[in-house]
């Protein structure tokens, strides 16, 4: 059956900016995801030993990147940015409400680009990354961080399990998201010098499945698949996919836990001075001779003693 859906259109990205909104008037009380993952990215930006004139918080939040680089950090002039008017308005400094997948600003405008917990709901993530890399600087620098593919990977279990049980069929109940072995492919394919691309899990404890799904819901990252079934879930598949939940994935306390994979991408954009590869045969000495050991030509076999 066709759907008639653009396949590049993965999120419904107009229902995200209205939880976008939602989420900005109570954003207080489910900050706590989001300011961890801020206060890491800007941890790895202690490695680079350098300071930079002006920086973009793309996907602002409620401010949790500047308050994680506080008054002396390596940043000169922080602009924000957010999907939502509600986030951009409550912005500690300068902000505009913009869209990832259409940026507002010049080309080698900035310096630097830091992305908490937001590009995960881009539909054209290698065209949002060519952006970013055009709007740096020559050597400025992209550091973001974004949930990957590994997240939620309980309650998309759960849910999957209680669907087809109670109603016969499968819904993507969980939005997908880009896995760690693509990340740095993508850098490398939008024009990022010296691309890398880690991953670390974080684990948050709920009470239960519901708990969980309220705070989803809560911070607007709840499923966003424009090929999802619309309308509510039935209540009778919530609970029972909150009672499978509980019965594959409590914790000795009795809580359960719930599994978010962050994505870091780090990539400059090019420049002159940056370290390049040697040419192929440009090399001074032999790696035979570095290493201690005899060189032997391709193909050739070696007998074991």
């Amino acid at each position: 059956m066709t759907t008639g859906l653009d396949p590049l259109l993965v999120f419904d990205r107009a229902t995200l900016r209205r939880r976008r909104e939602r989420a900005a008037r109570g954003w207080a009380d489910r900050a706590f995801l989001k300011r961890e993952i801020a206060e890491r990215l800007v941890e790895r930006l202690g490695d680079v030993r350098r300071r930079f004139g002006t920086a973009l918080d793309l996907g602002c939040h409620g401010d949790e990147i500047a308050r994680a680089l506080g008054p002396d950090g390596p940043v000169d002039w922080l602009v924000r940015a957010d999907l939502g008017h509600g986030f951009a308005a409550r912005a500690g400094g300068p902000a505009v409400v913009a869209d990832e997948e259409l940026l507002p600003f010049a080309p080698a405008s900035l310096d630097l680009v830091l992305s908490a917990m937001d590009l995960h709901w881009v539909n054209d993530l290698p065209g949002t990354l060519v952006q970013l890399r055009r709007i740096l600087r020559p050597d400025g620098l992209l550091l973001a961080s974004m949930l990957g593919g590994a997240t939620l990977w309980q309650l998309r279990q759960a849910l999957a399990a209680a669907e087809s049980e109670i109603e016969g069929g499968l819904s993507p109940r969980v939005s997908p998201f880009a896995g760690l072995a693509d990340a740095a492919g993508l850098l490398q394919r939008a024009g990022f010098a010296l691309p890398v691309a880690d991953a670390e899990t974080i684990e948050v404890e709920y009470d239960d499945a519901l708990a969980l799904m309220r705070d989803l819901a809560g911070m607007g990252e709840s499923n966003l698949v424009m090929e999802r079934r619309r309308g509510l879930m039935r209540r009778t598949t919530l609970l029972r996919a909150a009672e499978i939940y509980g019965e594959r994935f409590a914790l000795p306390s009795g809580r359960v836990a719930a599994s978010f994979e962050v994505i870091y991408l780090h990539g400059w954009a090019p420049a002159e001075s940056q370290p390049k590869p040697l040419r192929p045969g440009s090399a001074t000495q032999r790696l035979a001779d570095a290493l201690g050991t005899a060189e032997r030509s391709a193909g050739e076999k070696v007998e074991r003693g």
